[in-house]
């Protein structure tokens, strides 16, 4: 197996990476096309109890991240590097679990672009986030 192909068995074994893990990312679905994954409210808030923009941040560039990789693989440009995000918080969470959901704006042979919709429980969006990625080879 190659480098790229070790490190993107990683990334969806272990919730996207080390600190996904820690934050306890579940990756649930992976294509180029759409990439879905959880994460618990509980243990990702800031002092107010509400979930911590930073953490939905996280999630946000983790699930971009495995997109820009899978769409790499495909233009041999496997190692996806973020180099911008943003994100607006629209709604306060204090429990349960927020899913996210990653599908492109631009997929191109050196960067890429993925819009990230992170959803409450209830399906009342919490947060939505643009993620750039760079494109590198092996």
């Amino acid at each position: 197996m190659s480098t790229a192909a070790d490190g993107m068995q990683a990334l969806l074994a272990n919730g996207g990476g080390s600190l996904g893990e820690r934050m306890g990312i579940r990756i649930i679905e992976a294509t180029p096309e759409r990439v879905v994954a959880t994460m618990p409210v509980e243990g990702n808030t800031q002092p107010y109890g509400l979930l911590h923009g930073g953490a939905s941040c996280v999630l946000a560039e983790t699930i971009g991240s495995v997109g820009a990789a899978l769409h790499g693989a495909t233009v041999d440009r496997p190692f996806a590097v973020g180099v911008d995000i943003n994100a607006t918080h629209h709604k306060g969470v204090r429990s349960g679990e927020v899913t996210g959901v990653a599908t492109p704006v631009h997929r191109g042979r050196t960067a890429v672009t993925y819009e990230i919709v992170i959803s409450d429980e209830d399906g009342d969006r919490v947060c939505t986030a643009r993620l750039t990625c760079l494109l590198r080879g092996a």
